[in-house]
């Protein structure tokens, strides 16, 4: 979903696993759908953690626990390893999460996440720790994510760190942009720098 980033102030749910992987994210059972439709693959985000085996809600996993929500996920070290699949992507823009915050990212992932109007956060482990101290501490402890500044911030400990963002990207986010909007944007002077240089 095309959605401008600026600054985005939420809730968060946290999922302090490490390692978690697109197969985690999205099983691979649904990468066959025929579909594209974000909502179909946000109801299935980590189906196989979220239900069990006869379609019933985990009530111990925590998207299905009403303490936490929010447009911002959380989780531990090494975030969506494994398969390049674009449908964890989808995945997690169809829930609506805007954020995931990380201490490490799978770099396919990472891009894939971007691609979809997710932003992912890379912060210290330190302040990874910190940031789910105070959400078990009080699940309606916000976090401040500020795009253009480039910080995130928790509103609890009123600790901020900077986080990096390839340049094209942020411009992407700041503006709606997907790939192709971008090029067709640029297109007047694209073709003003060719009859320049004919």
């Amino acid at each position: 979903m095309k959605q401008k980033f600026d600054v985005i102030t939420s809730t968060c749910v946290p999922l302090p696993l490490e390692n978690v992987d697109t197969d985690q994210i999205i099983p691979a059972r649904f990468l066959k759908a025929t579909t594209r439709d974000e909502r179909f693959f946000g109801d299935n985000l980590f189906r196989d953690w979220r239900y069990q085996p006869d379609g019933s809600p985990n009530k111990d996993f925590i998207l299905n626990n009403p303490t936490y929500s929010g447009c911002i996920l959380v989780s531990g070290k090494n975030f969506g390893n494994g398969s390049s699949r674009e449908h964890a992507a989808w995945a997690i823009a169809g829930y609506g999460f805007r954020v995931v915050i990380s201490s490490f990212f799978a770099d396919i992932h990472k891009n894939n996440e971007l691609n979809n109007f997710v932003l992912p956060v890379v912060v210290s482990e330190s302040f990874l720790q910190e940031l789910f101290a105070s959400i078990a501490t009080d699940p309606k402890t916000e976090v401040e994510v500020n795009l253009p500044e480039q910080t995130v911030t928790n509103k609890r400990t009123h600790r901020s760190e900077h986080f990096d963002i390839n340049g094209y990207k942020k411009h992407c986010l700041m503006n709606g942009l997907d790939d192709i909007d971008f090029l067709v944007a640029t297109k007047p002077r694209i073709e003003a720098w060719e009859q320049a240089n004919r």
